[in-house]
């Protein structure tokens, strides 16, 4: 289906070693604001790995998991919740790469005129956020944490572009979700409780990219390439991270992306931890085997969501799911 070539050495700044790379590559992504887009929008895998590339965009990473299990994509960006849920009932991905720690990019909002000023008022309210996602997760989480049973609370899943809408109209009274939606509803909300928060006691939450294991398997040089650009991306964002303003290419190209207000872009990334090359390949994240950071947030998100009845069962070993081979070759 998907046809390999061999390639000379890549000339420019970058000094990429693949000699086979995929002809063609789907790969989905999602509106949250990281160096990432700027890949997408200045097509520089295109360019400098001399790939064909179909981007798609999905609403929620469960929609792209969905998408990743149907082969309509080989590689997807989404959040551990829905990359746990998937490799739970059987998708054959792996974990490659982590986007970010999620930190304070992801809060629990609540609507100005809700009469919700602490946790415990949360009771009998309307709480919006999309099933099977980090937020979804979380959201169970600080529940679990303020004492109050989720029966005593109303749960409405919903995609982000329909809680801003739902917000606006008055129709919840709080949501736990990301940027873009997160920025605007905090213009009328007050924040409750963040991720990074939630983190610090115990269950932390990233967005990674995952691949098809079969595609995987006969794309390593490329792969190896990918998180190559991907990490010198992040380096440029983290190396300049306090200067960092609206006018940057890299905030113009996650506006234009995403949508998102590029006035809010600066703010939004510096909630965010983009974890570098070194760190990718660290205990703390994809390294170490079955005694990863990864591996270890996979699981406790995987049995939450057999506790909410997401899943079937649990597997035996998600160090399956997590593979820190390319940024292990990325770095020799």
């Amino acid at each position: 289906m998907r046809l390999i070539k061999k390639l000379g050495l890549i000339a420019g700044a970058m000094a990429f070693s693949a000699s086979l790379l995929a002809e063609e590559v789907t790969i989905g992504y999602q509106g949250m604001f990281n160096p990432y887009k700027q890949i997408i929008d200045e097509k520089m895998v295109e360019e400098k790995l001399g790939v064909t590339v179909n981007w798609r965009r999905f609403d929620s990473g469960a929609k792209a998991m969905t998408a990743l299990a149907s082969g309509s994509v080989d590689i997807t960006s989404a959040g551990s919740s829905p990359i746990a849920a998937a490799v739970s009932n059987g998708v054959d991905a792996e974990l490659f790469w982590i986007l970010e720690n999620i930190g304070d990019a992801e809060a629990m909002v609540a609507r100005n005129g809700s009469n919700i000023i602490k946790p415990s008022d949360l009771v009998g309210k309307k709480i919006a956020v999309p099933f099977v996602s980090t937020t979804h997760f979380h959201t169970m989480f600080a529940l679990e944490q303020f004492g109050i049973e989720p029966k005593d609370v109303q749960l409405l899943n919903m995609q982000p572009s329909a809680i801003a809408a739902a917000w606006r109209r008055g129709d919840i009274d709080a949501a736990f979700i990301w940027d873009p939606v997160l920025g605007e509803i905090k213009q009328t909300g007050q924040v409750l409780i963040t991720s990074k928060a939630l983190s610090a006691w115990g269950k932390p939450t990233f967005d990674g990219l995952v691949a098809n294991k079969k595609f995987a398997a006969t794309h390593k040089e490329f792969l190896t390439d990918f998180v190559k650009l991907i990490a010198s991306i992040d380096k440029q964002y983290n190396d300049n991270k306090a200067s960092f303003t609206a006018d940057n290419p890299m905030a113009k190209s996650i506006s234009k992306v995403t949508g998102g207000d590029i006035s809010t872009v600066p703010a939004v990334m510096a909630l965010y931890e983009y974890p570098s090359l070194e760190a990718q390949a660290s205990c703390a994240w994809l390294g170490c085997g079955d005694k990863g950071g990864a591996v270890a947030s996979l699981k406790s998100t995987s049995e939450f969501l057999l506790e909410q009845d997401k899943i079937s069962g649990l597997k035996d070993n998600y160090g399956d799911f997590v593979n820190s081979e390319y940024v292990e070759a990325a770095l020799n």
